[in-house]
Formats: C-alpha cells, sequence, structure tokens
C-alpha cells in the first residue's frame, strides 16, 4: 500500500497540518516556536507536523522564514 501525504489549512485558525498515511493516535511536541511534530504514541513514528500561526512565517511567501523540519523514512 503506497503512502500519502495529506495538508489542511484551516484560513480562520491560521493552522497547517500536514500528515503521513492514514491517521493515527498520537501526541504533539513542539520543535519550534509555532512548529509541532506529530508523534505515534505507541511507536515513536513521525506522523506529520503542524504550523501554528502559519501565515506570520508564510504569508506573503516574498520572504518567508526557513523552517527546518527532520527527514523521516518511510
Amino acid at each position: 500500500m503506497d503512502k500519502e501525504i495529506s495538508v489542511w489549512f484551516d484560513k480562520e485558525g491560521d493552522y497547517l497540518e500536514v500528515t503521513f498515511d492514514e491517521p493515527k493516535k498520537g501526541y504533539f511536541k513542539e520543535i519550534k516556536d509555532d512548529v509541532l511534530q506529530r508523534i505515534d504514541s505507541k511507536t515513536g513514528e513521525t506522523l506529520g507536523f503542524a504550523f501554528i500561526n502559519f501565515s506570520k512565517h508564510f504569508g506573503t511567501m516574498e520572504k518567508p522564514e526557513e523552517i527546518k523540519l527532520p527527514v523521516l523514512s518511510v
């Protein structure tokens, strides 16, 4: 089965979430201001990332803030 990446953006909440594969239960760990890593509670596997105050970092896209995320092995 192929894995999928899903991206969801809530404009009103200014929240963007990226998930890998099917949704699973997990928890969020803040890895940088406004950047959260979603982690599987059982395996410790990264399930995705969430960006709070998304437009603060990427609003105009003219000069977005660089955000480095860990490389994932799938």
